[in-house]
């Protein structure tokens, strides 16, 4: 059996009609960062309003993902590496994660509900078994054995194969 590593990532959109209180707390709290950061890329006599038209008038304000991501990194942290959004077919409520990456999709400093951001986690490195009955089958040990503890995550929307290694 030819064995692959893959890592996987799931990404999560935060807008103003997400129910979640995570995503709430994770809203407010990089909103307010977008309006304080994003005031050192606009140009007073040239205002931009949505982060779209600041990134089109600034090339450097593409800096703002990372700036604003800043805000979010306590809330992250707080998950302890699982993101209890995803299950596996067992209806076990986590996907592992080592780290993740905020990006701003939209934004506007007059107009808090069209603030929009996504995050996305990426799992530690997996072992890779393949697609059985539409589940990706992996393991935590990527260690050459020949006995694998195994989970199955349902292919899903949001949830990408974002790096393979082959043996």
């Amino acid at each position: 059996m030819k064995i692959s590593k893959i890592r996987l990532a799931y990404r999560v959109i935060i807008d103003s009609s997400s129910t979640i209180i995570w995503d709430k707390y994770v809203f407010e709290d990089t909103f307010k960062e977008y309006k304080m950061q994003s005031q050192q890329f606009n140009s007073a006599g040239n205002l931009k309003n949505t982060f779209r038209e600041l990134l089109s008038e600034n090339e450097k304000a593409s800096q703002l993902h990372f700036l604003v991501g800043i805000a979010a990194d306590g809330y992250v942290q707080q998950l302890k590496g699982n993101f209890h959004r995803v299950s596996d077919v067992l209806g076990n409520q986590y996907f592992p994660f080592v780290n993740y990456q905020l990006d701003i999709v939209n934004t506007d400093i007059t107009d808090h509900s069209k603030h929009k951001i996504g995050i996305t986690f990426y799992s530690p490195l997996l072992t890779y078994f393949g697609i059985i009955e539409g589940n990706y089958v992996v393991s935590k040990n990527t260690e050459n054995t020949n006995e694998y503890e195994t989970i199955m995550f349902p292919v899903q929307p949001h949830l990408s194969v974002c790096y393979i290694q082959q043996e």
